[in-house]
């Protein structure tokens, strides 16, 4: 297991800023594709960023978030701007092969944090 631990997440107006982070203890996770999902209430589970040796990022975030990570750090990010009502949801952070995390799907998950965007 990689325990991995998200947070940065709040309350925040409409094109507003977040930023989230998600550490990673007990291995490094360098070498490893790592990524972003998201739930909203009601909804599935879809996929928003990854990073391995690129960005991937889905259609409905490109332009306004930034996946990066620091592996001094075991850290990834996620810097999340002009923030829209539909971007509420839990945020979770994620470990596995880059065409598993693109395809929706992941090994390793985080606990989630609340990202709550009001109009």
């Amino acid at each position: 297991q990689v325990p991995l631990v998200e947070s940065g997440g709040g309350l925040v107006q409409a094109g507003g800023s977040l930023r989230l982070s998600c550490a990673a203890s007990g291995r490094t996770f360098s070498t490893y594709p790592m990524g972003w999902f998201r739930q909203a209430a009601g909804k599935e589970r879809e996929f928003v960023a990854a990073i391995s040796g690129s960005t991937y990022y889905s259609d409905s975030v490109k332009g306004r978030f930034t996946i990066s990570r620091d592996n001094g750090k075991n850290t990834l990010y996620l810097q999340m701007n002009s923030l829209k009502p539909e971007d509420t949801a839990i945020y979770y952070c994620a470990v596995a092969d880059l065409r598993t995390l693109v395809g929706g799907d992941a090994n390793y998950w985080g606990q989630g944090t609340q990202v709550t965007v009001s109009s």
